[in-house]
């Protein structure tokens, strides 16, 4: 049983005393392969599902964000394995295992160009699905937008689509208060503290962003993605890319515009209430920003990282809406 009680052979309590099973993280990890794609610019290692070699089913690509790891899909890949998916969740470029970007780009265009190299890789079709968390939303956003015959749907979480994030940078001093690590990351003392005392800050951020959830078994993935110079340095590029001076590929001009887009595809937004990152005020301003086609949905009792905290809430309306 997990620290929920969950047990190993279903996602519903039982009786713990009669059950002999391991852990349900532990058979979750477990069943994950990696598969190494390797493109121009970068290797990814990706966690893959059992089936991912049977094109009979639809593809579905998971992107993690800051500060995570594609371990954040655990709950999820188990799920929509179930449901009849194969599913690949990449370590987006930068994050160990994957490589560091070659030409040292990490802008969110270049990992939505990414995100569309591994659907060729996969062999996916038109029915295949993107789902996003973070960092993983915009770059979803941009896979669908600058590719949009490659995928049927969209979901993603934490990060609404629309310009809704960029509005509250210049109207919501609540939101700018929340978005302060952002600028910090800017300063070159971030390289020195962020990795400190075992990323005692990424501890922090967790805490933060998802209060009252315990993330022991999230930050043992997080913090080996990151533990090595070279790994930080790129977390850390993506937002220098985004709001800094760092280095932007003139090549994913077009990919990075697509970032800031809604889908066409039908698209299913999910936010936390608690979210310590993001206010779900922000959320529910792209509501005005977006066609009937998305649907906003705001969760209560949980915060950013809302499909870890309640799998048992998030998986059941992800698998709803890709039905």
């Amino acid at each position: 049983h997990d620290d929920r009680g969950l047990c190993a052979c279903a996602s519903k309590l039982c009786a713990g005393d009669v059950c002999n099973r391991p852990p349900r993280y532990l058979r979750l990890v477990s069943a994950f392969a990696n598969h190494t794609v390797i493109l121009p610019d970068v290797a990814l290692t990706c966690l893959t599902s059992p089936s991912i070699d049977d094109h009979d089913r639809p593809l579905v690509i998971c992107i993690h964000g800051f500060p995570d790891s594609a371990y954040s899909w655990r709950h999820l890949m188990p799920a929509l394995e179930d449901a009849g998916f194969r599913v690949a969740a990449p370590f987006i470029r930068g994050y160990a295992p994957s490589t560091v970007s070659g030409s040292g780009a990490y802008q969110t265009g270049a990992s939505a160009l990414d995100v569309c190299a591994l659907h060729e890789h996969f062999g996916g079709d038109h029915r295949a699905v993107l789902i996003g968390h973070d960092w993983g939303a915009p770059i979803v956003y941009g896979a669908a937008s600058i590719e949009p015959t490659r995928w049927a749907k969209v979901i993603a979480m934490a990060v609404p689509p629309g310009g809704s994030m960029g509005l509250a940078f210049v109207t919501n001093t609540d939101q700018l208060k929340r978005s302060w690590y952002m600028f910090f990351f800017q300063n070159g003392l971030a390289d020195m503290v962020v990795p400190a005392n075992d990323m005692a800050f990424i501890d922090m951020i967790w805490e933060d962003w998802s209060p009252g959830y315990d993330a022991t078994d999230d930050l043992l993935h997080v913090k080996d993605a990151l533990r090595e110079p070279e790994h930080m340095a790129a977390a850390l590029g993506y937002y220098r890319a985004a709001l800094g001076d760092a280095f932007r590929d003139p090549a994913h001009i077009e990919a990075q515009n697509a970032t800031q887009a809604v889908p066409e595809q039908p698209t299913l937004y999910l936010h936390g209430v608690n979210d310590g990152c993001i206010g779900p005020e922000v959320a529910e301003s792209a509501r005005t920003m977006v066609g009937d086609h998305v649907e906003i949905r705001l969760i209560d009792g949980v915060g950013h990282f809302l499909h870890l905290e309640a799998p048992d809430v998030i998986n059941p309306q992800i698998l709803e809406f890709l039905s």
